[in-house]
């Protein structure tokens, strides 16, 4: 299956960071804006900090710019999020509502230890030295 799939592998791990930063700025537009049905925080809180985080964060994720240190921020904001907002309403993520939290926060993980990959910004700006790249081509 993976020599069946390896055409794809780039684009497939492009669409992905594209989606998950795609998403995760979206929540940050609810935070920081109140739009899509989301509510406003004021900056200095808990909460506007992670908008901000997750505003920037996400667009700078699916863009492909220096996503290996945005990721691993993002990472440690779902997991502040997790322990802080779901784990003391219980331990189980579909239990307490922290589904979201652990899948980004677990994605993010891998986006940081992947870097931004063949199809981003810190391939086109950094060419074969972009952050933690870890295309097929950098690995061999």
């Amino acid at each position: 299956m993976k020599s069946w799939l390896a055409p794809i592998e780039s684009p497939a791990y492009a669409a992905m960071r594209i989606v998950f930063g795609l998403l995760f700025m979206f929540h940050g537009l609810q935070k920081m804006f109140g739009l899509f049905g989301g509510h406003m925080f004021p900056l200095p809180s808990m909460l506007g900090a992670a908008g901000a985080i997750e505003l920037i964060g996400g667009a700078t994720i699916a863009l492909g710019l220096l996503t290996p240190y945005v990721a691993f921020l993002a990472c440690g904001e779902m997991a502040v999020a997790y322990f802080t907002q779901h784990f003391p309403r219980g331990p189980f993520p579909g239990v307490n509502g922290g589904e979201l939290a652990v899948l980004y926060c677990w994605a993010f993980l891998y986006f940081a230890a992947h870097g931004s990959g063949r199809y981003s910004l810190d391939a086109l700006i950094f060419g074969n030295r972009a952050p933690a790249s870890r295309t097929p081509a950098a690995r061999a």
